[in-house]
């Protein structure tokens, strides 16, 4: 009751019904890749709780403190504040090692999570009109993650993350002209500073979280803002989404998603070590350790600068270090890259189209071969950041593991590029499924000339127009036997379905609309060019008149149940026998055969307007049920000259009450009532005014139980 009495009073203030209506009816694809992103997010939230629990422990301080707790072999040994805290927190803290190693590898699969899914996008061409946008905040978003990951993974100041940060440090002083400059800006001095960890906690726990929050924001607001993108696929044109609805399909699967992502977090975390920083000891200028791995999302740049030659070069004047290349100059043209590809894209293939269906990395196969060279050559630097390890196991020597790698960086990934263009082409050209279905036919046809259907590598869906750059809006199809939409009738509304008899796919739309016009109209823009029936509705379980139904003769229902739902807010018309009750507000109704008719100026049948009987209206902040009116009166708003009753309390149905004669309502037997206001010119209910307030409204209902007529009172 608490609960159901906060939200009425939230939504009487806020009008949260229709914008959640709205999003509640809002359809997601059901494809299991879209789920990516998702994963993506829930680590985020895994990363802030845990992050939260951390901070309470965490002290960011280079300051010397001695060490005493549970890890004998440091005891009493001085280390900054920094690192003493660290290990306090995993071993004398309780729960503090499993939520940090949960934390490390929350991570982790967050970085994983958002890479593999602008790899999706990429290859299944997401990032095209309208979604460059979109393209941008994801990308930066990884460069935040990256710059997060590896200011929390410095925090400790142990030896490993100390070593890192160092080498950092060093790319970041290569810049000509700037780089000192930038590397003690960012410090607070000279490496080593005091400042380091401090800034780089502000960093961490501060400022790319609120940024991260941000930019998910607007990727979440600009995805319900757009159309979902959808695979192609029977009933799926560029014109709407097929999937489940947000609530409750969608919304129970998202849920059951976000329990797997904590689980297998906090699984890994208590079972899987992580970042021993016990064992790696305090950071010391003047130490080293070896072997020494980076977490994969920067190993890149650690394979880089050791597989990139000791060159050095000149510029007027000054010197350009060695480390310049692979840790700036690589870094910087691919993000770059990023950034540019939909436009460079959209400039070489002269697609400037909208696009709302996918592509499947074989429609496309410049863009299938450019991305699985790029991924290629990143794994073999991810491979040469563990050179030492891999000539360890190998027992062969370091720098012959790197010759090998070096060869393998610049010859790998042209093989794996060509040959993943050969392959995207010849399952594009010939009829083959799968990989595993090509013949030594549809290689040796791949390797011909592009087919006239294929636009920059690329071939235009069905359904999405001619490929020649232009905004031309879509040719609906002439040959699509067996396609058809629906239209049918279910009490005061309509609904509509596409109905596809070769493929045998049945999609049913996700809203209701009032009349068949609008019906239709939805139903066309879905699916242009397929002819439109009127078909009978489903049958509807019918009740007695006088039996007791789930709604009427009953209590009224309570506020978010199936038979009070959210309707929509202004003017909506009941029609009961010969004249036409309009109610203005927000307002549910139960039939006595238990179904809902609660929509947007539609005519519902006369036992519809004679249930359970609520109102609630959207001006003034009050809750009203205003006078009735006639059909042809929808020009004026009612208001209390017409007869009105104001109060904040519900309304609740007299209990097996006949209607009385004056209110001008034939009686039906064994129905509950509660009319509001009585027909044109009767003035209030039963033909009397009430005045506004809260007593009004409890005493009509204690004359209305006791079966009199509620006693005639001002208007106010």
């Amino acid at each position: 009751m608490i609960l159901d009495r906060l939200a009425r009073a939230t939504d009487d203030r806020l009008r949260l019904s229709p914008l959640t209506r709205r999003a509640m009816a809002k359809v997601f694809p059901d494809h299991w890749s879209f789920m990516l992103g998702e994963i993506a997010l829930y680590s985020l939230v895994a990363l802030v709780l845990t992050g939260v629990y951390l901070t309470l422990f965490f002290e960011p301080s280079s300051a010397d403190r001695v060490y005493h707790g549970s890890y004998a072999p440091l005891d009493g040994t001085t280390t900054s504040a920094a690192y003493a805290s660290t290990v306090r927190l995993s071993w004398d803290v309780r729960a503090g090692l499993l939520i940090r190693q949960t934390h490390h590898w929350a991570a982790l699969v967050f970085v994983a999570a958002i890479l593999v899914h602008l790899a999706r996008i990429f290859f299944t061409g997401a990032f095209r009109k309208p979604r460059e946008l979109n393209w941008l905040v994801g990308v930066t978003m990884l460069a935040l993650a990256l710059a997060n990951g590896f200011t929390g993974y410095s925090m400790p100041d142990d030896l490993l993350s100390g070593l890192g940060l160092r080498i950092i440090v060093s790319v970041v002083e290569s810049i000509p002209l700037v780089g000192s400059w930038l590397a003690f800006l960012g410090l607070g001095g000279e490496f080593p500073s005091d400042e380091m960890i401090p800034r780089l906690f502000v960093t961490h726990v501060l400022l790319v979280p609120a940024l991260l929050v941000a930019l998910v924001s607007v990727h979440l607001a600009m995805i319900v803002r757009q159309k979902h993108s959808q695979f192609p696929g029977p009933g799926r044109t560029d014109h709407n989404v097929v999937g489940s609805r947000l609530y409750p399909s969608y919304t129970l699967r998202s849920l059951a998603l976000f329990a797997w992502v904590l689980a297998v977090l906090f699984a890994l975390g208590g079972l899987v070590q992580i970042n021993p920083v016990w064992l790696y000891g305090p950071f010391a200028p003047d130490q080293a350790s070896s072997p020494a791995q980076p977490d994969w999302y920067v190993a890149w740049g650690d394979g880089a600068l050791r597989l990139f030659p000791p060159w050095e070069i000149h510029v007027a004047g000054h010197l350009v270090p060695a480390p310049f290349f692979p840790g700036v100059v690589l870094g910087g043209v691919t993000f770059l890259a990023l950034y540019a590809w939909p436009f460079l894209e959209r400039w070489c293939g002269g697609d400037r189209r909208a696009h709302q269906l996918l592509d499947r990395p074989r429609d496309h196969p410049v863009r299938t071969g450019v991305g699985v060279t790029a991924l290629t050559f990143f794994g073999v630097l991810v491979v040469a950041a563990g050179d030492d390890i891999v000539a360890r196991l190998l027992r062969v020597p370091l720098y012959d593991v790197l010759d090998v790698l070096r060869v393998l960086v610049l010859v790998l990934p042209v093989l794996a590029g060509a040959l993943a263009f050969l392959l995207a082409r010849a399952l594009r050209r010939g009829d083959a499924a799968r990989l595993g279905d090509l013949t030594g036919a549809d290689l040796r046809a791949a390797r011909g000339p592009a087919d006239g259907n294929a636009v920059a590598g690329g071939r235009t869906p069905r359904g999405t127009g001619s490929a020649g750059g232009t905004d031309a809006p879509e040719v609906p199809a002439s040959d699509r036997p067996g396609e058809r939409i629906e239209l049918w009738p279910d009490g005061p509304v309509w609904r509509w379905r596409y109905r596809d008899e070769q493929a045998g796919v049945v999609l049913v739309g996700n809203r209701v609309v009032p009349t068949a016009q609008e019906a239709a109209d939805a139903a066309r823009i879905a699916y242009p060019g397929v002819d439109q029936v009127r078909v009978p509705g489903p049958r509807r379980p019918r009740h007695p008149a006088g039996s007791a139904s789930r709604c009427a003769g009953g209590a009224t229902p309570r506020w978010g149940s199936r038979s009070s739902r959210w309707p929509s807010g202004n003017g909506v018309s009941v029609a009961a026998g010969d004249q036409e009750y309009e109610v203005w507000g927000l307002w549910s109704v139960c039939s006595s055969e238990g179904r809902v008719a609660a929509f947007r100026r539609h005519r519902v049948p006369r036992r519809a307007a004679l249930g359970s009987y609520r109102t609630a209206s959207r001006t003034s902040g009050r809750t009203r049920v205003e006078g009735e009116r006639r059909a042809g009166d929808r020009g004026r708003e009612p208001g209390p000259a017409a007869g009105g009753l104001g109060c904040r309390h519900r309304l609740r149905p007299a209990r097996r009450r006949h209607q009385r004669p004056d209110g001008g309502i034939p009686p039906a037997a064994g129905e509950a009532r509660l009319r509001a206001g009585a027909p044109r010119g009767g003035g209030g209910v039963h033909g009397h005014r009430v005045r506004q307030g809260h007593g009004a409204a409890r005493r009509l209902r204690r004359h209305l139980r006791a079966g009199r007529d509620p006693p005639a009172q001002r208007t106010v």
